[in-house]
């Protein structure tokens, strides 16, 4: 299986059809390069560190225009298309939200970020509190989580204990945190033992610096790093190799939880 990341350099473009179609060329060429999923960054639709105000504005219900102007794009492209946005909850709270649309434009996952990273997430969303769903996607198993949720090893974990084969994680990461990108996110597929896609921004919005670096990993490489541009970065994933590396790497084989059965509860 093939996989692109969309490393966005939009400049902090809030228009939400220019956002769109430049999703739609990359789409396009990801797909005309053999890859069967594209993944786009934390709030590609509406922009990340624009305010309250505009975030609450741009935000949408998930039969939204741009959702559906996704979902169509999925199905007209014919590869699977994994999208950041803001979305106004049926419960009237906003989350910081990610989709993975199929080739045929069906939604087959949607995360809320869990873990809100400082008051540039809470003062704009509520917390996701569902774990991530992992769904069968193209034969593999599949889940996402959102930038600052991947730094959390129990998220992460939790998703592998459930036979996630590839983890998608749009995320918007900015300086000084260039190490999470280079060192954190590669330990997480290793510890997990999975392959993990990771799909960053490269630009400015606001006085936030996006360090690009995008990756997609496996749980012995890099299979493919973004430098600082804009640009789409590609990987094939061996599945084969996938489960070798599990009998070599016995780390969810060889866990011991009833010596730890308590580390995480609560007083």
């Amino acid at each position: 299986m093939k996989i692109a990341v969309y490393q966005s350099g939009q400049d902090a473009v809030i228009d939400k059809p220019t956002r769109i179609a430049n999703l739609a060329r990359r789409a396009r060429e990801a797909r005309d390069a053999g890859a069967d999923l594209i993944i786009a960054p934390e709030m590609y639709l509406t922009g990340y560190n624009i305010g309250r105000a505009a975030i609450l504005a741009e935000s949408e219900k998930l039969s939204g225009d741009s959702l559906t102007a996704v979902s169509r794009m999925a199905r007209e492209t014919g590869i699977a298309i994994v999208v950041g946005f803001g979305e106004l909850g049926d419960d009237g709270r906003n989350y910081n939200a990610c989709a993975l649309f199929d080739k045929t434009g069906k939604r087959r996952l949607l995360h809320r970020k869990i873990q809100l990273f400082g008051e540039l997430d809470r003062s704009c969303f509520a917390p996701g509190n569902n774990l991530p769903l992992v769904v069968d996607w193209n034969g593999i198993k599949v889940s996402m989580l959102i930038c600052y949720d991947v730094e959390f090893p129990e998220l992460v974990r939790s998703i592998a204990l459930k036979g996630c084969d590839l983890l998608l994680v749009p995320t918007a990461q900015m300086a000084p945190f260039d190490r999470v990108t280079e060192m954190m996110v590669p330990i997480r597929a290793m510890e997990s033992q999975m392959f993990l896609a990771y799909a960053n921004r490269c630009d400015q919005e606001g006085d936030l610096d996006y360090v690009g670096k995008s990756v997609i990993c496996s749980p012995w490489s890099d299979l493919a790093r973004a430098g600082g541009e804009d640009c789409l970065i590609f990987a094939d994933l061996d599945f084969d190799a996938l489960k070798k590396s599990r009998t070599e790497f016995p780390y969810l084989a060889d866990r011991r939880p009833e010596s730890y059965a308590g580390l995480l509860d609560e007083n």
